[in-house]
């Protein structure tokens, strides 16, 4: 029996996720958008591509009718506002909160076994929505985050050494915005640590541009946001699960003591199987690099007492 997965929000990230998990076969599709049409056009458009692309994987397309998306095994929430030059992640907070404690009533009711994976920005924010509306267990929730993060550090690594992005293996922790915490010491190139290749101000240099490559992407696309990258990191994150990969890959997750955290979702390396999130890995990390990522995880703190504030 062929998984199911529900895709809610048809924008860019949304239809190139629905794409990508067709034609890597994981599942049949449900893409969900409360733009009438939209879904439907798109997934069609998608559906008439898999003769092309030789697979068997149907995707279809509803406007806000969640009862398609009754079974699924995994919900991908893409739903929300994208940001606009000079908005950070922080910025779509009272927007997507409503937006996704819409979406999150909806899996909840219709969808109550699911795992969730949360794209929508800030994202870490939007997990915490996601917990407090569905109650699911925290194994069944998390953001995209850390992999999509982790990518791009790799991809400056490579680009700095002209070597292979396959030689390169990356990691990045924290929060996903401006306080994400690259670490140069978990960081290699065929094992080898860049610290034996890369200067340190050529280091500080890629972890910048690491923490601040979704905004050189929307000040490029002016109307719009990444969206081939993140819906990679999302799929990654699907395929891990659904074939019960036990893969360790870093991702938002909601942590109750982990690294001297308490009570808040925030990227650390986890192993994804067929229950979700199956345990979080401590890493040993030295005083700098704890103090970075108790920084990131004050900066998402504050976002969730922002919520609070706004919701009275």
């Amino acid at each position: 029996m062929k998984a199911k997965i529900t895709v809610v929000g048809a924008g860019n990230v949304g239809a190139t996720i629905a794409m990508r998990i067709a034609e890597k076969e994981l599942g049949d599709v449900i893409l969900i958008d409360v733009l009438d049409g939209i879904p439907q056009g798109k997934a069609l458009d998608m559906y008439e591509a898999a003769p092309i692309e030789m697979h068997d994987c149907a995707i279809l397309g509803y406007t806000s009718d969640y009862e398609a998306s009754k079974e699924s095994d995994i919900v991908i929430v893409t739903a929300g506002v994208a940001r606009k030059p000079g908005m950070s992640r922080d910025d779509l907070l009272t927007t997507n909160m409503k937006i996704v404690e819409e979406v999150s009533e909806n899996i909840k009711r219709h969808c109550p076994e699911s795992i969730v994976i949360v794209v929508s920005n800030p994202l870490d924010a939007m997990c915490h929505v996601v917990k407090d509306v569905t109650d699911f267990p925290k194994q069944r929730i998390m953001g995209m985050a850390g992999i999509l993060d982790s990518a791009r550090f790799r991809l400056f690594i490579s680009m700095e050494l002209n070597v292979s992005v396959e030689n390169i293996q990356a990691l990045v922790l924290g929060g996903h915005g401006d306080t994400m915490v690259p670490l140069p010491r978990f960081s290699t190139v065929s094992g080898i640590p860049i610290t034996e290749f890369i200067s340190k101000d050529r280091i500080d240099a890629l972890i910048d541009r690491t923490r601040k490559g979704g905004a050189e992407i929307v000040g490029y696309l002016k109307t719009g946001s990444a969206y081939y990258a993140p819906s990679a990191a999302a799929v990654e994150m699907a395929e891990a699960i659904l074939k019960d990969k036990k893969k360790i890959v870093p991702c938002s997750a909601y942590l109750e003591g982990e690294y001297g955290i308490e009570g808040l979702f925030v990227g650390v390396p986890v192993k994804l199987g067929k229950g979700g999130i199956e345990e979080i890995i401590q890493i040993p990390l030295n005083e700098e690099e704890m103090s970075e990522l108790k920084k990131s995880a004050d900066a998402v703190k504050r976002l969730v007492d922002d919520m609070k504030r706004l919701k009275g």
